[in-house]
């Protein structure tokens, strides 16, 4: 008598479950945990969607600051990767042995911009700025957040920073900064060009794209921290031609 075959998808929830833990013949479906920096919340939940599709396996994303996120995983956080917005973590862990041996590599480049929903109100430079018409400007805390920090780079550059400090929102991440600028609560802010920008549609509103010499590049690096298959498998998928040209689609740049 011959076995019966049953298909891959129809045992797919079953897997999931918990009621069916082995699969003959087929991959067994897993479920990995990533730590991501909230600029690339958008770009990795798309990347995600593709990897869950191609291979049955299910990924949970959780969004926050790199600094925070750096901090759970010495407080021994159980992700499985981690997606920095720097690569001062990343290198971190790696001396501190927190990450898979070789693992660490630049996904992406980030790149800030002025930004408000407004249209013709922010002009491309710093006029705006130094004209002081605005109540709140937006920006992500300069100690948990890369971006933060280049924004505060630019300001000092212009020799802006003292002055505008008292005008300041801190977000606690790119990811609140952003927020803070679309509900209104602050006329213009700081934000990472990959919140405005997606593939074929125009960024709305007004904006500066500052030029990356007016800050430290932002070069933002990813590790694996558990040998993990699926986890692996994932890294892999977001290194693909398919993946990295998605990534630039959002506004990010590439070494």
């Amino acid at each position: 008598m011959s076995k019966l075959k049953i298909p891959v998808w129809l045992l797919l929830p079953l897997i999931t479950a918990g009621i069916v833990t082995t699969l003959p013949g087929a991959l067994t479906a897993g479920e990995i945990k990533i730590a991501v920096a909230s600029n690339f919340s958008e770009t990795i939940k798309v990347i995600a969607r593709h990897f869950e599709s191609e291979t049955g396996n299910r990924v949970i994303l959780s969004f926050g600051s790199t600094g925070k996120h750096y901090a759970q995983i010495r407080n021994g956080a159980p992700f499985h990767a981690f997606f920095a917005a720097d690569s001062r973590r990343p290198q971190l862990l790696e001396k501190e042995d927190r990450i898979v041996t070789g693992s660490r590599f630049t996904y992406a480049i980030g790149k800030v911009v002025l930004w408000s929903p407004k249209p013709g109100y922010v002009d491309r430079g710093t006029k705006v700025l130094q004209q002081g018409d605005f109540r709140h400007l937006a920006i992500a805390n300069p100690k948990l957040a890369p971006y933060g920090r280049a924004a505060r780079e630019v300001l000092q550059r212009f020799k802006l920073w003292n002055s505008l400090r008292k005008r300041m929102v801190r977000g606690e991440n790119i990811g609140q900064t952003f927020q803070f600028v679309k509900s209104g609560n602050a006329e213009l802010g700081f934000v990472a060009y990959s919140q405005v920008k997606h593939p074929d549609q125009d960024p709305t509103g007004s904006i500066w794209v500052v030029p990356q010499s007016y800050y430290t590049p932002i070069r933002q690096q990813a590790v694996l921290l558990s040998d993990d298959p699926v986890a692996s498998a994932f890294m892999d998928f977001v290194r693909s031609p398919q993946s990295l040209d998605l990534i630039k689609s959002y506004g990010y740049g590439s070494e």
